[in-house]
C-alpha cells in the first residue's frame, strides 16, 4: 500500500493521474463487491470519475490544494453527502429524506481536492466495536476472511487494506476507528473530540464522539486531520532516545490472548531497545470504569435520546443487538446521567496526575485477536462478550477525553496504541511516527 504522500508525490511528477487512481480504486471494489465483499454500501463512480477528471485539470494549471487532491477516499456511511441518504449501515432509515447539505468534514475534504468514492458499510448506528451487519452484510478481516474486520468503521478500514481508497474517513466513540485498524493492520487515529466538527455525522454519543482517518501511516493520518481539522500539527517523528513512554498492567493488560501479550511485549522491547524509556506506571482506578458504565454509560443515554422515537417507529428494523444496547438508555435516570459525568471528571483528574510526566501512554490497541465471524453471528452472549473485550482498551481514551493511534505491529489483526490526553494530539502523532519508524 502506498502512502498519501507518495501518490501525491507521483501525481505531482506526472507519473500517474487521478482518472488513474480512482479508476484502479473502482477496478478493485468491482472485483472484491463480485466476489460478495461488503466493505461498500454505495459507490458513485460517475461523480468520482468526473472529480478526478476536474482535479487532473486543476494539477495542469499548477492548483492542488492539499496532499490529498486527486486521491480517492471512502466516507463512512454515518457522514451526510448532499443529495445522499445517509444510512449508517441500517434499514430503519431507507426512507429518510437525503442530505440537503454535506457534512462539514465532507465538506472539507472536497475543499482539499479529495475524491469521495461511496460510503462504507459499518456496524449498524456506530453501536459495535465487532462490525457486523446483518443488512448489509459483514466486511471480513483481510487477512483471515473468517473473521471479523472490527468496527464500528469495518467498511472503511477495508477499503484502505484492500486498496479500494487511498485513505478513509471513520468516527470513533469508543474504539470505532482504532479497533478495525488494529484489525486490518492498519494505522487510525482517534482525535481530541472537540478538534473536529461534528455537524452532519450522525450522533451516537455526542459527549464521546470523534472523528479521524483511517490510513497507511502515521504521515497519512497527520495529512487527512489536517484537512478535517483545519489544523496542521507538527507530526515530525520525534527522536525515539530518551522518551517516556508509560505502561500500566492495571486493566489494559488483564486477560490478553497469549499473541497480543507478545506482541505488546516485543513493541517494549523493541523500544527500550531504541533508547526509549519504559516507564511502567499504576493505574487502579481504570478498573472503576466498567462499574460507571454498568447501566450503559454515556453512549446509551445520549444514544437513547436520539433513537427513542425511532425505535418506536422501526424498532423492528434494528439489528436487535443494537436495539438491546440503547434501549439501556432509557433505563437510567437524570441522577445517573450526572453521577457518570462527575465520575467521569474524576477518573480525568486522576490521569492527568498520573501521567504528568509521561511523553506518551502505551497500551494494545484490542485485547484479543479478531473473532470469528460465524461464533458472533449464532450465540448473542459470544457476541456481547466479544464486543465488551473489543472496546474495553480503546474505550478508555474516549472516556478520559484522550487521543490515541492505533499503529500495525507487523503482527495480523493486532495493533500498538499510543496514547496521550486532552490535546495532546500532536505529541502522540510525534511519537507514533518515530515509533512506526522501527518496523
Amino acid at each position: 500500500m502506498k502512502t498519501l504522500h507518495e501518490l501525491a508525490a507521483a501525481l505531482a511528477a506526472g507519473k500517474t493521474t487521478s482518472v488513474k487512481l480512482v479508476e484502479d480504486s473502482l477496478a478493485r471494489i468491482e472485483s472484491y463487491r463480485a466476489r460478495g465483499g461488503a466493505a461498500y454500501m454505495d459507490v458513485d463512480a460517475e461523480s468520482a470519475l468526473q472529480t478526478a477528471r476536474a482535479s487532473d485539470q486543476a494539477r495542469q494549471a499548477g492548483y492542488a490544494p492539499s496532499v490529498l487532491a486527486g486521491l480517492p477516499v471512502s466516507v463512512k456511511d454515518l457522514f451526510d453527502i448532499q443529495g445522499q441518504v445517509t444510512k449508517a449501515g441500517s434499514i430503519a432509515l431507507n426512507n429518510a429524506a437525503p442530505a440537503t447539505q454535506d457534512a462539514a468534514v465532507v465538506a472539507r475534504l472536497r475543499q482539499a481536492g479529495a475524491v469521495l468514492l461511496g460510503r462504507t458499510n459499518m456496524s449498524e448506528f456506530a453501536f459495535s466495536g465487532l462490525g457486523l451487519n446483518p443488512h448489509y452484510g459483514t466486511p471480513r478481516a483481510p487477512h483471515d476472511e473468517a473473521r471479523v474486520s472490527g468496527g464500528s468503521s469495518s467498511g472503511a478500514a477495508v477499503s484502505v487494506a484492500l486498496g479500494m481508497a487511498a485513505a478513509a474517513i471513520g468516527t470513533d466513540t469508543g474504539g470505532s476507528i482504532r479497533i478495525p485498524s488494529a484489525f486490518c493492520g492498519l494505522t487510525g487515529f482517534k482525535p481530541t473530540a472537540h478538534r473536529v466538527p461534528l455537524a452532519g455525522a450522525l450522533p451516537l454519543s455526542s459527549s464521546l464522539d470523534s472523528i479521524g482517518p483511517l490510513a497507511v501511516s502515521v504521515a497519512c493520518c497527520a495529512a487527512f486531520d489536517a484537512a478535517i481539522s483545519g489544523q496542521s500539527l507538527d507530526a515530525r517523528p520525534a527522536d525515539i532516545r530518551g522518551l517516556r513512554l508509560y505502561v500500566t498492567r492495571d486493566f489494559v493488560c488483564d486477560g490478553l490472548d497469549a499473541d497480543v501479550s507478545g506482541a505488546f511485549e516485543a513493541a517494549l522491547q523493541k523500544l527500550s531497545q531504541a533508547g526509549a524509556n519504559i516507564v511502567s506506571f499504576r493505574f487502579p482506578e481504570l478498573r472503576e470504569i466498567p462499574r460507571i458504565n454498568a447501566g450503559g454509560g454515556l453512549t446509551a443515554a445520549e444514544a437513547w435520546t436520539w433513537h427513542r422515537k425511532l425505535l418506536q417507529a422501526q424498532g423492528t428494523c434494528y439489528d436487535h443487538r443494537v436495539a438491546q444496547r440503547i434501549r439501556r438508555g432509557a433505563e437510567q435516570s437524570a441522577t445517573d446521567y450526572i453521577e457518570i459525568l462527575a465520575a467521569r471528571k474524576r477518573v480525568q483528574a486522576v490521569a492527568a496526575e498520573r501521567l504528568r510526566d509521561a511523553d506518551a501512554w502505551l497500551m494494545p490497541t484490542v485485547a484479543i485477536t479478531p473473532p470469528l465471524v460465524a461464533a458472533l453471528e449464532r450465540d448473542d452472549d459470544a457476541f456481547f462478550a466479544a464486543n465488551g473485550m473489543v472496546l474495553r482498551n480503546t474505550n478508555v481514551i474516549n472516556f478520559l477525553d484522550g487521543c490515541a493511534t492505533s499503529l500495525p505491529t507487523g503482527e495480523p489483526g493486532i495493533g500498538l496504541s499510543v496514547c496521550g490526553l486532552h490535546d495532546q494530539d500532536a505529541r502522540v502523532l510525534q511519537i507514533s511516527a518515530a515509533i512506526q519508524a522501527l518496523y
